[in-house]
């Protein structure tokens, strides 16, 4: 591509959490949650604009107190609910603001590093249109099987290693990169030839639980020690 697209990163914030409530403006590593994942996208120089969508009057008084050059978008009474497809609430996002590409990610992913970041939209404009979308995923080589005990990446009559296993990928909900052309033909962030982004394990881990949180508190402590000895 010849411009210098405009890529618009996009942040769902809802207020309500029931398995770790108040996750998202809850302090992690001495500052609230959301702050880590505004932080790594303000800091990334491919990013156009950083929208949080929101219906947290909590997190609406923080951004605007905290980060005046992040957009706030109230989000709609009728797509607060825990049950509305978070591709409605990217429906409503993208038809507020324009912009070449969207750039989809969470608060609950506060180790993932401006790099990463940045190396996920090369990638991906690199790419286009040959891949119309990227998403982030995890890569599994262990032993797999379904609810009925079938194999499903593996012959147990073949006792391979695990690292010698053919891979498969978890999408951990870290990137998506898609157009808005894509999101209203498909209904779906995920378009018909998506680019599959590999993202380390730890990096990619999502607070979903207590543990989780827990575990990306002291994850986070220790790469701030570790990067103010200058060994980041």
């Amino acid at each position: 591509m010849n411009a210098t697209p405009q890529i618009v990163a996009l942040v769902p914030m809802r207020h309500h959490s029931v398995r770790v409530p108040g996750k998202n403006y809850r302090p992690l590593a001495g500052k609230p949650l959301f702050h880590h994942i505004l932080d790594t996208l303000l800091q990334t120089p491919e990013i156009s604009r950083v929208v949080v969508d929101t219906d947290s009057p909590v997190l609406m008084e923080g951004i605007a107190r905290d980060f005046p050059q992040v957009i706030l978008l109230e989000r709609p009474a009728h797509l607060t609910a825990d049950t509305v497809p978070m591709n409605e609430i990217l429906m409503h996002d993208t038809a507020r603001v324009e912009a070449d590409f969207y750039l989809q990610t969470h608060s609950t992913n506060p180790l993932l590093r401006r790099q990463t970041v940045s190396q996920a939209i090369q990638t991906f404009l690199s790419h286009y249109p040959a891949y119309d979308s990227l998403f982030s995923v995890t890569r599994l080589q262990t032993r797999l099987w379904d609810g009925l005990a079938r194999p499903i990446n593996h012959n147990p009559a073949i006792l391979l290693r695990t690292q010698d296993l053919p891979p498969v990928y978890e999408e951990n909900s870290c990137i998506y990169l898609f157009t808005r052309q894509t999101l209203v033909q498909r209904r779906n962030r995920i378009g018909e030839r998506p680019y599959l982004f590999e993202i380390d394990p730890l990096e990619a881990r999502d607070i979903d639980e207590e543990f989780d949180f827990i575990l990306a508190d002291l994850l986070m402590r220790q790469r701030l020690q570790t990067e103010g000895r200058g060994e980041g």
